[in-house]
């Protein structure tokens, strides 16, 4: 009464791709940078 079965065992990796979060952290700084950069302009020059 032995069976033979065959089981198939598939394994799921979840991939983290750490440069789109690389590329968020550049973007929203150059948001930062230009944003400052024109506040220190304003407060500078025109008040």
């Amino acid at each position: 009464m032995t069976e033979n079965k065959d089981v198939e065992v598939t394994k799921h990796e979840k991939k983290t791709d750490s440069s789109k979060v690389g590329v968020a952290i550049i973007k929203y700084g150059a948001y930062l940078v230009i944003f400052f950069g024109i506040l220190w302009f304003l407060i500078n020059y025109v008040l």
